[in-house]
């Protein structure tokens, strides 16, 4: 069996990769390496993990001897990289922490792949998983491409540019065969809720303030996670070495304009009055170097791939809602304890 390493896989992007890949191709082998931090749960992928053909592995790629051994083991003939520290708010708070794992960790995993793999490239493929983030931001017109300079403002960005550049730097001075891929926001299920769309969810349901940063007119754009995984299945198996692929929903929102949409579907599904929650918004002091626009033109992955989101967002968002709505026991799961804590830190006291 074709031996793939998923690194992140019990996290909001991974899990939903993992799925696709072990359900979808049943002569691969799937291993999920996750460090199972507060955002890895091994509860989103509860419905495989009797799978034949996946295997969960835990460990921490910040440990390179560990990568090395893991990877003399099983042999892997391509690796799917997601694992990431990937919360802005927590770069800003412990920027070493994304340092870390972001780049250290990315460089440990090609130092494996490169010495296993010795230069036998046929046939194996390093695919690094990125963002947005990286290009900084734009203005109110633009977008941005494939060839957009970086330009990374947060710690938890500069520390993606830099896996970045370290997975082309192998490619081009190695021969490692390898794809770098940048994506705008995700949103759908199993996203912890730290990142808006759950947040904000979870806190309409218990009547708390929903805090938005400014003026809530930073505007990102939005792609369903099955879409995301979707295209991370196209450009494994049919991209070519060395490209760049950008990922993106064309699908533009202003912060405060998808909350009032969020209160909307949400309030409706409760079956509360219309903008109840619309009073629980509170404008907060705004995040240090919050960038003012993404939007990401996926053009050359529509065109060569004949890919393109499949849910327009207000029909994507609603599916989101119920499902949290119908998930409590997830979300009462992975809110309690240490994130408590961590919502206080960021939140409480702005």
């Amino acid at each position: 069996m074709k031996k793939i390493l998923i690194t992140g896989g019990a996290g909001f992007i991974g899990s939903h990769v993992v799925r696709l890949f072990v359900n979808k191709y049943p002569d691969y082998m799937i291993y999920n390496l996750d460090k199972l931090t507060y955002a890895g749960n091994l509860e989103n992928l509860k419905d495989i993990d009797k799978k034949p053909n996946y295997k969960f592995v835990l460990s921490d790629i910040k440990n390179g001897e560990s990568m090395l051994e893991l990877f003399k083991k099983e042999q892997f003939e391509g690796v799917i990289h997601l694992a990431a520290e990937s919360h802005v708010d927590r770069s800003i708070s412990h920027p070493t922490e994304f340092v870390m794992t972001n780049v250290i960790g990315t460089v440990n995993l090609l130092n494996a792949a490169k010495f296993i793999w010795n230069g036998n490239w046929e046939g194996k493929l390093f695919y690094h998983v990125s963002t947005d983030e990286v290009y900084g931001t734009l203005g109110k017109t633009g977008f941005f491409t494939e060839e957009t300079a970086y330009d990374p403002h947060s710690p938890y960005s500069a520390s993606k540019a830099s896996s970045d550049h370290f997975v082309r730097a192998y490619h081009d001075t190695y021969g490692l065969p390898s794809i770098v891929s940048n994506c705008s926001n995700n949103y759908g299920p199993n996203q912890f809720p730290e990142k808006l769309i759950p947040l904000f969810i979870n806190n309409i349901c218990h009547n708390k303030p929903l805090p938005v940063y400014g003026k809530g007119y930073n505007v990102r754009d939005w792609l369903y996670v099955v879409d995301h995984a979707a295209a991370i299945d196209l450009i494994y198996h049919t991209g070519n070495k060395g490209e760049t692929f950008n990922i993106g929903g064309n699908n533009e929102w202003r912060n405060i304009d998808l909350i009032k949409l969020l209160c909307k579907i949400t309030d409706k599904k409760l079956g509360r009055e219309p903008h109840t929650s619309e009073k629980l918004i509170t404008y907060v002091t705004d995040r240090a170097g919050h960038d003012l626009r993404y939007a990401i033109d996926s053009f050359k992955l529509q065109k060569e791939f004949g890919w393109k989101p499949s849910l327009r967002f207000e029909e994507g968002l609603e599916k989101t809602v119920k499902w949290y709505l119908n998930n409590q026991g997830w979300l009462n799961n992975v809110t309690s304890g240490n994130y408590q804590k961590y919502y206080q830190e960021m939140y409480g006291n702005r």
